[in-house]
């Protein structure tokens, strides 16, 4: 059986662009992507602290070391500059590999930097 369970975490980013025009998505940086191991499309959670909105997109990674979180697209719609984001990203483990299976999680600074990895 698989079960879904949490994979990675950035906890409380801050939105830095709020971007209608564009085909949809969320913009984050590069960094951030790697320190947590979110993959370029893959699909992620957001819910947003600022007004309760939960929605889910896919991600484009942005440019390294720029802190940017960009909503594109409908997502614009979710939140808006300044807003604070908690991003969860899933996946589907077989009863297998549950056994020590825990989530990396990044924190972030108002800046959107990394300053702990869990």
């Amino acid at each position: 059986m698989l079960r879904c369970f949490l994979r990675a975490k950035i906890h409380i980013a801050t939105i830095t662009e709020s971007n209608l025009a564009y085909e949809g998505s969320i913009t984050i940086d590069e960094t951030i992507l790697k320190k947590v191991g979110i993959l370029p499309y893959e699909q992620v959670m957001i819910s947003n602290l600022n007004n309760g909105e939960r929605f889910e997109t896919y991600v484009i990674p942005g440019k390294k070391d720029s802190g940017e979180i960009c909503l594109n697209g409908p997502t614009a719609r979710k939140g808006i500059v300044g807003d604070k984001v908690i991003i969860f990203c899933y996946s589907y483990l077989d009863d297998s590999h549950l056994k020590g299976h825990k989530p990396k999680i990044v924190f972030l600074n108002e800046e959107n930097r990394v300053v702990r990895v869990k």
